[in-house]
């Protein structure tokens, strides 16, 4: 009985799928395979394509996601070095650097990535009260604009957890960490509002104490300055009236030699004032300066 060819070539691409799906497997850009043989690791790979492997029970394929997880953990109250309570959460970046570590670990849970974050939590919880138990509340919260210290603070629970994943060898690697919330309950609330005052009146008062320092500075400058002028105007105001009484010195002199050429200056100079501006007088001879209207006068000044 001869076999229909159809059915013959049917049978052998069946026999192929089945072959490639017992001896190949393919790897995503996206995972991290480890072979199994016999249960335990002995292969890991990282780079996308196709691979061989024996069917099972001899070799079997275990798949992890390589990219960075992220988790945070729970908004929980930690004690400062000061005795206060905070309340703070932190998110963490983390990626399987190791699969072939990191299988043997987990492997008894179904849910492996779950299984890890709940170590990395207990981890984090450790180191998270640890750091903060060696740091005052001002550290996390302060008046002043460079006061917190977040970055030291992030970097050392970074340290300490990165510290027990080396210790305990999980194969995985932290990439970042972050403080994402901090807070304060109820309690302790308003006693922190009054140092947070305290503080802050604080410098106010040396604002104000620079200020008015600096205030005080430019006042004495001014009054400085001033008084410099002062006695430069006083001096010049001493040259001035003694050049004035060195001249009328001199004129008091030729006065004191002509009597009567003084007294006839001055009443002239007394008669030029009352006539500076245009105006009508009506006088009386008899009466100094206008007695100079009389004849005798008349002919002092023809002379």
């Amino acid at each position: 009985m001869k076999r229909n060819p159809l059915t013959l070539t049917i049978g052998i691409l069946l026999i192929l799928i089945v072959a490639l799906l017992l001896f190949v497997f393919q790897v995503r850009q996206s995972e991290v395979v480890v072979i199994t043989t016999f249960g335990k690791p002995t292969r890991q790979i990282k780079d996308p394509g196709a691979y061989l492997k024996w069917p099972w029970p001899i070799q079997s394929v275990h798949r992890f996601d390589q990219r960075v997880q992220n988790f945070e953990d729970k908004f929980s109250e930690g004690l400062t070095s000061d005795n206060f309570n905070l309340l703070s959460s932190v998110y963490v970046g983390w990626k399987i650097t190791d699969a072939r570590v990191f299988y043997p670990k987990f492997a008894a849970s179904t849910t492996p990535i779950a299984e890890a974050e709940k170590v990395l939590e207990r981890l984090l919880s450790n180191a998270k009260a640890a750091v903060i138990g060696k740091h005052p509340l001002s550290d996390f919260l302060s008046p002043a604009d460079v006061g917190n210290r977040f970055t030291e603070i992030e970097d050392e629970i970074l340290a300490a957890m990165r510290s027990e994943l080396l210790a305990n060898d999980y194969g995985i690697e932290i990439r970042f960490l972050r403080i994402k919330r901090l807070g304060l309950p109820e309690t302790v609330t308003q006693s922190v509002f009054e140092r947070m005052t305290s503080e802050r009146q604080v410098l106010t008062s040396k604002s104000q104490f620079e200020g008015e320092a600096e205030a005080q500075k430019i006042r004495s400058e001014a009054d400085r300055k001033a008084a410099e002028i002062l006695a430069a105007a006083d001096g010049q105001a001493t040259q001035i009236r003694g050049k004035g009484e060195a001249e009328a010195a001199k004129s008091l002199e030729v006065f004191q030699q002509h009597p009567e050429l003084a007294n006839f200056i001055f009443r002239l100079n007394a008669l030029e004032g009352a006539l500076k501006d245009r105006s009508i007088l009506i006088f009386d001879q008899q009466i100094p300066p206008f007695d100079l209207f009389r004849g005798s006068h008349t002919n002092l000044l023809s002379k």
